[in-house]
Formats: structure tokens, sequence, C-alpha cells
């Protein structure tokens, strides 16, 4: 049976953001971090903002989409709420603030401010609202509506005390698909926490993924919920849709058949052929030779290990 761990580390290696690319990043939001601070000192000085980065580029996860895009998101925290204004008007002072930092013009999105980049990425600025003596998790500032208590940091910690190695890779796996399918599909945190919950080790990449997929269908048709394991606990899936519901589900079955046959093949370039479909042209192709080797090993160890850290 062809062996594709290799060509999967390979892949892994593709979607990684360019040091060039991440260099630029950094740099653009420490002068965003800049631009925020002397416009608040300036207009706002009773709020002082602080800073933490926060989402995928923080565990680790971050992947460049097929269209070499990627992003950042810059957590704003303030210890207070002097004024008691709303959280859309503190999204509002940040637009401001960074407005004219790029020729684009920056977007307020529900929970964020977007600001975008000509060489490639976006960093995203939610507004936070953490006063340590009222509540014990941060307040998210939501445009047109209330504060929503959520915290980003409890979820990296919970993520970088669960997390392996390989299991980063299946998140990295499983977004990537997400980006090659696109319409519908689930967002990256989404993906993330189905991989915290049902994740399976295996000494290969591609019997992990595919072990992965068929826990992943079988909690879902269960009972469809992907519930964060961190402040605020909400279900992700909760505001999707029955057409949406099924456009993933239907997808996901499909990766299950084609993953299901990839293992089982013996030639690597076929199997490759296989995962392509779903992973897009970056994952790379095998080559065109056929491996006897079985994978018997490989499925006793997925079947013989514990189960997923959360359910």
């Amino acid at each position: 049976m062809a062996d594709c761990h290799n060509l999967f580390l390979e892949f892994d290696s593709e979607l990684n953001i360019l040091p060039s690319k991440k260099s630029k990043m950094i740099t653009s939001k420490d002068n965003l971090r800049d631009r925020i601070r002397d416009n608040f000192r300036e207009n706002h000085p009773e709020y002082t903002p602080e800073f933490f980065i926060q989402g995928s580029y923080k565990t680790g996860t971050s992947i460049r989409n097929k269209e070499d895009h990627c992003g950042l998101d810059d957590g704003i925290y303030f210890s207070s709420n002097p004024d008691d204004v709303s959280g859309c008007t503190l999204q509002e002072w940040v637009l401001k603030a960074v407005d004219g930092v790029t020729d684009a013009t920056p977007v307020h999105k529900r929970k964020c401010i977007r600001v975008n980049y000509q060489a490639g990425y976006n960093i995203d600025l939610p507004v936070m609202v953490f006063d340590k003596e009222k509540t014990d998790h941060p307040q998210l500032a939501v445009k047109d509506s209330d504060f929503k208590e959520d915290d980003p940091k409890e979820f990296i910690t919970y993520y970088k005390d669960h997390k392996t190695e390989q299991m980063s890779r299946m998140v990295k796996y499983l977004k990537s698909w997400c980006d090659h399918k696109r319409e519908s599909m689930p967002s990256g945190l989404s993906m993330t926490v189905l991989a915290l919950n049902h994740y399976l080790p295996n000494d290969r990449d591609d019997v992990a993924l595919k072990f992965l997929l068929i826990e992943i269908e079988s909690a879902l048709n269960s009972k469809f919920e992907c519930k964060m394991p961190t402040t605020p606990k909400d279900d992700l899936f909760a505001d999707f849709s029955e057409t949406k519901r099924d456009n993933f589900l239907n997808n996901l079955k499909d990766f299950i058949a084609d993953a299901k046959a990839a293992v089982d093949e013996d030639n690597q370039l076929k199997a490759s052929k296989l995962w392509k479909k779903h992973l897009g042209d970056r994952f790379p192709e095998g080559e065109d030779k056929n491996d006897g080797k079985s994978s018997s090993n490989s499925l006793r160890s997925a079947a013989g290990t514990s189960r997923p850290y959360y359910r």
C-alpha cells in the first residue's frame, strides 16, 4: 500500500507562510500598534490599549491560501471602559486610528477591524474589554450588538496544552481542504476544534488524516455541532443553514471515500492524485511506483490509541 507520509510533510511545508511575508506582516503589526497607541493617547487618553497576537498565528497553524494570502489576528485589550461606550464605538475608534495606513480602506467587520495589505496579507484587530475586577473573561466588541464574552488567550492555552506536531499538521490539512473547496465550508477555528476533538495519532500523516476524517463524520452524523472547549463554549455550527451543513457533510463524505482509496492504493502516484482532488494542486504528486508494504501496522496503531482529548 502506497505510503504518502512524506508527500504530506512536503505539503505541510508548502502551506507555511514564507519568511519574507511573515517578516513584512510582523512589521505591519508593529506599525499598527504604534499608530493605535498614539491615536488613543491623543484622542482617548483614558483608554490604554494593550495587544496580544491570537488565533492561528499564535497556535502555529496558519496557512497561506491558494492565492498566497494569509493573515494575523492582533487583539486589542482595554482594562476598563470608563466612558461606558459601546463595543461598536470602540471599534470605530480603532478604525479611525488605522485609517490611511494603507491605500485600502480598513474594513469594519462584525468582530474586528480588518486592514488589508497589497503584499498579500491582512491583519485583523478584534477589540476586547477585560476589567479583571468585574469579569473573569474578556468582553469582545461586536458591531451593532452587545459585548460578547470571549477568551482567545484561554483557547490558545488549551490548544498548546493538547497539541502535538502531527495534530497541528492535521489542522493545516483540514484548513487547506476548506480553502480548496471554499464555498460554504467551515472556518479555520471550527476545523481546529474538530481536530482537537477527534485526532488519533499515527506514524503516518495520510493514515492519521483518514481516521480523523472518519471520526469527524461519525461525531457530526450523531450530532451536528462544534462546541468551543473554552469560553464562551458556544457552538460554532449553530448558525449553519441546512444547505451549508449538507454541503460540508457531502464534501466530507467524498473526502473520506478518496482517503480510504488512497491509503489502500498500491501506486503512490495514483494515491497522491486522490489526495490532490481535495487538497488542491499544491499537494505533490508521488512516484509512479507500487509499494508492496502493508499498512496494517499503521491501522493497528490508530485503532489502539486513546480517544480524542475533548468531546
